[in-house]
C-alpha cells in the first residue's frame, strides 16, 4: 500500500505545471472532448508508466542495496531541482491530430512522456520499492490522472489559477526529502 501512496503522492505533485500537463490544456482546448482525451492520457500513462516501473525494478535487482540507495538518493535530488524549472508549453503534432482525440492523446501524451520527470520518477519509484511493478504503475497511474483530469475538465481556467511555482517547490521539497532519507539510508542514518 506504501508503494501505491507514495507514488501516487510523487506524481500527482510533480505533474502539476509538467509539460504533459499542459498538453492535457492544449488537447482539451483543441478537441472539447474531454472523455476520449482522458480514456487517451490513461492508456498513454499505463504503458509508459509500466515500462519505466519495469526498469526501474530490473536495474534494482542488479545492484546492491546501498548502491541504489545513493542512486536513488541522487536521483530525487536532481529531480527536486528539475521541478522548480517550468515547462515550456509544447503541442501535439499536426500527424497526431489528424486521428481524433483518444488517438492524439495517447501518441502525443506517451511521446512527450519520455524522459520528463515523472516518468523518471516512475523509474526510480519502480527501484524503491522493486516487486511491487503493478502497485507503483498504478500509484503513478493514480497520481498522473489527478493531475490531469481536472486540467481536461476546467482547461484554461485551471491554468490561470493555479500558483505553479508554488506548486513547483511543493514538489521539489517532496523529491529533496525522498532524496535525503534515500541517501541517508544508504550511509546508514535512516
Amino acid at each position: 500500500m506504501e508503494a501505491l501512496l507514495v507514488s501516487a503522492a510523487v506524481v500527482a505533485v510533480a505533474e502539476i505545471g509538467d509539460k504533459t500537463q499542459l498538453l492535457s490544456l492544449i488537447l482539451a482546448a483543441k478537441y472539447r472532448k474531454p472523455l476520449p482525451i482522458i480514456g487517451g492520457i490513461l492508456v498513454a500513462t499505463l504503458a509508459n508508466h509500466l515500462g519505466a516501473a519495469f526498469v526501474g525494478s530490473l536495474v534494482a535487482n542488479l545492484l546492491s542495496e546501498q548502491v541504489m540507495a545513493w542512486i536513488l538518493g541522487l536521483g530525487f535530488v536532481a529531480m527536486a531541482v528539475w521541478a522548480l524549472i517550468p515547462d515550456k508549453e509544447e503541442e501535439p503534432t499536426e500527424k497526431a491530430g489528424r486521428f481524433g482525440p483518444f488517438v492524439a492523446t495517447t501518441i502525443a501524451f506517451f511521446l512527450l512522456e519520455m524522459g520528463d520527470k515523472t516518468q523518471i520518477a516512475t523509474v526510480a519509484l519502480g527501484a524503491r520499492f522493486q516487486g511491487m511493478l503493478l502497485w507503483v504503475t498504478a500509484g503513478t497511474t493514480i497520481g498522473m490522472m489527478a493531475a490531469n483530469v481536472p486540467a481536461v475538465l476546467l482547461g484554461d481556467v485551471a491554468a490561470k489559477k493555479l500558483p505553479l511555482g508554488v506548486v513547483r517547490t511543493v514538489a521539489a521539497v517532496i523529491f529533496l526529502v525522498l532524496g535525503v532519507l534515500s541517501i541517508g539510508h544508504a550511509i546508514g542514518w535512516v
